[in-house]
């Protein structure tokens, strides 16, 4: 698979198969992603990937977070709330996944349910927690996303699937609990990932991209 079929085919899965990746494969998944560029080459992003029965606590964990109404403690602001064409874009994606689901606008519930299974991990065997030191600043941050995406289209040249998750900020603590993460590394998100289960009907879901010229802007003098 050539890099531009990578990009057509890597999109946001939610639902997993209960299959491990052997150990030779994810290595190697993870070692072709670090090839990624950042500044100076300081490769600035931490990772912390959970399986087994450290991802099963976990889940549990945050999923008691949640259901009793434990506040989120994110190491990292995020903003929640778009304006202008960017809030048309982010109901049109919500619209677009919970219609898939066939979630109603007014099935409280079930929009309850869909926003739990973030923390359920989308029933993925891996979650991976992507972190930096905090004394970096939003520059080396930007380092990290292009390290995010290097190894979500690796992860699809390999056969997987991924989806890159924001809730995985809002319980850092249990984090650096679950992996005894001493150093002060900080949170900023994470990615679920394994070998999608096309049952899912939220897996069906597509979004629509822009025009370029919503984005980019061409000048030659």
């Amino acid at each position: 698979m050539n890099l531009v079929e990578a990009l057509d085919k890597r999109r946001s899965v939610r639902g997993f198969l209960d299959k491990e990746v052997p150990q030779e494969i994810l290595n190697r998944i993870f070692e072709i992603a670090q090839k990624a560029p950042s500044n100076c080459n300081v490769q600035p992003w931490k990772v912390y990937v959970a399986s087994g029965e450290l991802k099963d606590r976990l889940k549990k964990q945050m999923v008691e977070n949640v259901t009793s109404g434990v506040e989120a403690n994110p190491d990292y602001p995020y903003r929640s709330t778009f304006e202008n064409e960017y809030r048309k874009r982010q109901v049109d994606c919500a619209v677009a996944l919970y219609s898939t689901m066939d979630i109603g606008r007014d099935d409280r519930e079930g929009r309850m349910r869909a926003s739990l299974r973030n923390f359920e991990f989308f029933d993925a065997p891996y979650i991976a927690f992507v972190g930096m030191d905090p004394s970096f600043g939003t520059t080396v941050a930007v380092d990290v996303g292009m390290w995010a995406q290097s190894l979500m289209l690796t992860m699809v040249s390999f056969g997987l699937h991924s989806c890159p998750m924001g809730t995985m900020r809002n319980y850092p603590d249990l984090v650096r609990a679950a992996f005894d993460i001493q150093d002060g590394t900080k949170i900023l998100f994470g990615i679920s990932f394994g070998y999608e289960d096309t049952d899912v009907p939220a897996n069906d879901t597509r979004t629509a991209r822009e025009d370029i010229s919503a984005n980019i802007t061409f000048r030659s003098k």
